[in-house]
């Protein structure tokens, strides 16, 4: 199984290349930023296996780094550290599929802006560099504890739904980072979206965001449609299958425990 080759990228390289109006640019300049900026240098990171890149872009008026990554693997049985795995996919394609389904549930501000782009003739994904951040790897073994242990639980919370969500099979400490504001922001989904209709670890559902919750329930096939063809009929039609199972998790908790004891509001947050 991989070791998050996004998360090694972030303890291999120094700070990056950063202008000062990088951080007021809206999701929507951002993306663009990243689909037509060009490329002026790109390095690889030296180890994992999923082809992990950094660049530096600038459009003429700002520089800033983005993570690149082009894997796009597929095979019909994966051995790997949790058993066997059929109909196995790694690929580039989900870190945008992604970053498009948090902005459909309102939880966009929890995701690096990522776009689909060609690099050096090949599509990859291409995602904006959290400047300054940590790894949970990090902060874990420097034993640092949240200013806000309330609302780092709210956020852990969303990133623990998402998961189930999308039968996220590699969620680890280093694919959480934490910017110098204490907000979580999730990366590299290259093994979500799995063709399952189960959860993954229904145990690790407790407590949901109640915008969230309310997004899920009213979550569409036309709305999925949307992230074609970044995924397939079949992922959609798990993913669907995984909310129904989520919401009924959800609604049976709040009828036998109570709305206060299972949902909460989460305070939308500014982005960096």
């Amino acid at each position: 199984m991989k070791f998050c080759t996004f998360g090694i990228a972030l303890l291999m390289f120094a700070s990056p290349a950063f202008s000062a109006d990088a951080n007021q640019l809206t999701p929507a300049e951002k993306e663009t930023f990243l689909l037509k900026a060009k490329i002026e240098k790109i390095k690889g990171i030296g180890t994992g296996i999923t082809d992990t890149r950094r660049a530096t872009l600038n459009d003429g008026t700002m520089v800033h780094d983005a993570h690149v990554q082009c894997i796009d693997e597929a095979k019909t049985t994966f051995e790997g550290t949790q058993g066997t795995e059929l109909n196995f996919r790694d690929t580039w394609k989900y870190n945008v599929a992604a970053y498009h389904l948090g902005k459909i549930l309102g939880i966009d501000d929890m995701f690096p802006v990522a776009v689909a782009r060609k690099v050096a003739g090949t599509d990859c994904a291409v995602t904006w560099w959290v400047d300054n951040s940590m790894m949970e790897t990090e902060r874990i073994s420097k034993k640092l504890s949240a200013p806000d242990p309330d609302s780092w639980n709210q956020e852990m919370k969303v990133v623990r739904v998402f998961d189930q969500l999308i039968y996220n099979t590699d969620r680890n400490t280093g694919n959480l980072l934490i910017d110098p504001q204490w907000r979580i922001w999730m990366i590299d989904h290259t093994r979500g979206f799995r063709l399952y209709g189960s959860l993954k670890d229904q145990k690790n559902l407790d407590n949901c965001d109640r915008k969230l919750l309310a997004k899920m329930r009213a979550l569409t096939v036309q709305d999925l449609n949307t992230l074609k063809p970044l995924l397939t009929d079949g992922e959609i039609k798990g993913l669907l299958k995984r909310r129904d199972l989520i919401v009924k998790f959800f609604d049976d908790g709040v009828k036998a425990k109570g709305e206060t004891a299972v949902l909460y509001d989460r305070p939308s947050r500014e982005r960096p």
